[in-house]
């Protein structure tokens, strides 16, 4: 998804009791640019996106064949309503050619002239897919395709199916495609959000175990994938204490690749007609990605207002800042004359190196940087003209970060190095097609190098931190 409508037109609008659309609409309209929304609630369940417990139907029908075959045509949205679809005779003359229109209300909205049954670029299912804004089409399973009958029918929709939703729908996993496991396929992700999942948790559909279990699961993730950041809620309700009970008694999260931020916002909700308290993870993914594009991921996305936060479930004193401060928690604060803004930006890592969620992710840039700047090199010889080529592509693109100011140092030479050479490429790594480049770098805070190693190699890639 690049914007709102979009979002709207695959998912639908908000639902009152759910949190996703606010937490998308929150991440665009705080800068956001692509997001990638993950349905739970059962492998093809059709809805709005918000499944948690129940699968929600939307409008469909089956177009029957001539043959005996058919198609089965599905509203988009869960909403939509007075839609019908025709089958009509093609403007061009063929035995597999046929026209469907669309109809809303009785009134054609859409029209798809000389689709086809058969495979290529007029293909219906194609056509509809690439430009369809209310319906999909697909064959119908278990029979064979062939062109539908002519006539009109109209997009009925079936009960909805309860459904019991797990953590282990949110999971998912990467071979399905399915939770935010099959985010695993994707390498432009760099910030991981549940936002429903605290809506599970106030209907009883989820413990708080449960949470924690998904929460957990979200870590590991990032952690696995080494290239983005979990941004998590705390349940909802707490005072100042009990956030830390939780934080450190309960949840006990130590990565550095999770962020934790409280307290729930509150914004304005079309369809209850009021404002209503939400979780803030999809809004700061929103000023994560504002950041990154005003100032650069070496910045710290602090000090940052909210857009679209009305007020905040508990105003924070500068006492209960200094009491979570230490231990993690990112807090939103009101200030007077100056809005709600973010106050903190640390990792949940107990490693004073990882401490600061600008390091991680500075770090996570430049290595999938270097990672995908370097795979080139795995079928060149690995000699020495290999290891100045190398060091040479590496230097280049890590002075233009430190050009950039997301490096300390007064010169190069103090702001990072880079080692490839015989040293650290022996004969028993070049024996095995190994080549390993040892990079260090000075973010931007009073530090030392930190350094990690990259290993690229036919059947893939290493980094070492």
């Amino acid at each position: 998804m690049t914007n709102w409508t979009q979002f709207k037109t695959n998912f639908g609008d908000f639902v009152e009791g759910y949190y996703l659309a606010h937490a998308v609409y929150g991440y665009f309209q705080n800068g956001g640019g692509v997001a990638y929304v993950v349905r739970v609630g059962g492998a093809g369940a059709e809805g709005n996106g918000h499944t948690d417990g129940q699968i929600v139907s939307v409008p469909m029908a089956e177009l029957p064949g001539a043959a005996g075959g058919g198609l089965t045509i599905t509203a988009r949205a869960a909403e939509a309503a007075d839609l019908a679809v025709e089958v009509a005779p093609a403007s061009e003359e063929g035995e597999d050619v046929f026209k469907l229109v669309v109809k809303k209300a009785g009134q054609p909205v859409e029209t798809f002239d000389n689709v086809s049954t058969r495979r290529g670029p007029n293909n219906v299912a194609t056509v509809v897919r690439q430009q369809s804004k209310l319906i999909s089409v697909e064959e119908t399973k278990g029979k064979a395709l062939s062109v539908p009958k002519t006539g009109e029918i109209a997009l009925a929709a079936p009960p909805s199916v309860p459904a019991k939703v797990d953590a282990k729908e949110y999971v998912g996993n990467s071979a399905d495609r399915t939770g935010f496991g099959g985010l695993e396929a994707l390498d432009e992700v760099t910030m991981l959000c549940v936002p429903d999942l605290m809506a599970a948790l106030e209907r009883g559909a989820l413990t708080m175990e449960d949470v924690k279990a998904v929460q957990l699961a979200m870590i590991a993730h990032c952690e696995l994938m080494a290239d983005r950041v979990a941004i998590l809620d705390t349940p909802p309700g707490l005072k100042a204490q009990e956030v830390k009970d939780w934080r450190m008694d309960f949840a006990g999260y130590d990565s550095k690749y999770a962020a934790l931020y409280w307290p729930w916002i509150k914004v304005a909700d079309p369809v209850a007609g009021k404002q209503v308290f939400v979780p803030p993870s999809g809004h700061m993914a929103g000023i994560w990605a504002r950041n990154d594009s005003s100032r650069g991921v070496h910045k710290a996305p602090a000090n940052e207002v909210i857009r679209g936060a009305v007020t905040l479930e508990l105003n924070i004193t500068k006492g209960e800042h200094d009491l979570l401060n230490p231990i993690a928690v990112n807090c939103i604060r009101s200030f007077r004359g100056q809005g709600i803004r973010v106050w903190g930006a640390r990792t949940l890592s107990s490693d004073p190196e990882w401490r600061y969620l600008n390091v991680r992710r500075l770090f996570n840039y430049v290595e999938k940087s270097i990672l995908q700047g370097t795979n080139w090199v795995v079928f060149e010889p690995n000699d020495p003209k290999l290891w100045d080529s190398v060091k040479r592509t590496v230097t280049m693109f890590l002075r233009r970060v430190w050009r950039d100011g997301a490096l300390f140092g007064r010169t190069p030479a103090e702001a990072f190095f880079v080692k490839c050479d015989e040293e650290n490429n022996p004969p028993e790594n070049r024996d095995v097609g190994i080549l390993t480049v040892e990079i260090g770098i000075a973010p931007v805070k009073p530090a030392e190098f930190v350094v990690f190693r990259i290993s690229q190699f036919a059947e893939g890639a290493g980094l070492e931190e």
